[in-house]
């Protein structure tokens, strides 16, 4: 056997066995190839401009919300936002009640 006739029998093994039509719309469109995998859940993301996507993660949650880029918002947003993380002050409001109530008005009205 010359090494010309050994390269086209491996290569015709190789291409009858392993050859498979691998481009970006595999794994999104068609269920995963593999017949052993991990245990994988069916979660929601949400990315941080409010849209979502399904995706399939390692742990059972039903949603993830990915953090928003502080870096990417404009000056009063930020602010805003950072506003909203301060915890709120507790407001004390006070009543100034004046008490002009005469009980000896009402002592007519007891029976002995």
């Amino acid at each position: 056997m010359n090494n010309k006739t050994g390269f086209k029998i491996t290569s015709f093994i190789c291409n009858h066995y392993f050859k498979r039509n691998l481009n970006n719309n595999v794994a999104s469109i068609t269920r995963i190839h593999r017949e052993v995998f991990t245990r994988m859940y069916p979660t929601k993301v949400v990315l941080a401009n409010g849209a979502s996507i399904n995706i399939r993660y390692h742990e059972p949650r039903k949603i993830i919300k990915l953090p928003l880029d502080m870096t990417t918002l404009s000056e009063d947003e930020r602010k805003a936002r950072l506003e909203k993380r301060k915890p709120k002050r507790k407001i004390k409001i006070t009543e100034i009640v004046e008490d002009n109530f005469n009980a000896k008005k009402y002592l007519k009205y007891i029976k002995k």
